[in-house]
């Protein structure tokens, strides 16, 4: 995969497949502490020990269609290729959170990527039913992006609907713009 966004779609869309009705992103860049964290998190399934065993092998795939489950294979391989560090957590019925911390001036860690594009794509595909919370930190600057709070002030217009994504998107590039301004 080309950039850490992608590697967090794949994340979260497994999220969708396991049920998660809340997915929570945590992007946080510490330019001082030279490290870039992501966290994702959900109230999906969650897996049971064997499974958490095997899911770092690119071999092993939970869908009985595919041979293959390279998603969080890859996201721990990038992890390590530039000095960072991995971790999944996740029990039956209680979900699961990914941690992958970079370090961040590492030459070869992936850019972060299109994240408004990663948002937007993760509400079109949940159709609505699925919450995600994305907290994006740059230096110590902020932002949170909600769609619980989101669908409130919607009211009977989906959250889906192409008019609110592209308006959506436009409200998430000027955020994680504004953060990066110093």
């Amino acid at each position: 995969m080309e950039d850490l966004s992608l590697h967090i779609l794949d994340c979260t869309e497994n999220s969708i497949r396991a049920g998660a009705t809340i997915i929570t992103i945590i992007i946080e860049e510490q330019r001082a502490d030279n490290m870039l964290t992501i966290t994702i998190e959900d109230n999906g399934h969650g897996m049971d020990k064997e499974t958490l065993n095997k899911v770092k092998d690119p071999f092993f795939s939970t869908k009985p269609d595919k041979k293959t489950g390279l998603g969080i294979s890859l996201l721990a391989q990038a992890t390590h290729e530039s000095e960072g560090m991995f971790d999944i957590r996740s029990a039956p019925n209680r979900g699961t959170k990914i941690t992958a911390t970079f370090r961040y001036d590492h030459i070869d860690r992936k850019s972060l990527g299109n994240m408004a594009d990663t948002i937007i794509a993760l509400i079109a595909s949940g159709s609505g039913r699925v919450d995600i919370r994305y907290v994006h930190t740059f230096n110590g600057r902020s932002f949170i992006f909600d769609t619980k709070t989101i669908k409130k002030e919607l009211q009977d217009i989906p959250i889906n609907d192409p008019a609110v994504l592209a308006d959506l998107k436009k409200q998430l590039e000027n955020a994680v713009q504004e953060i990066r301004e110093t």
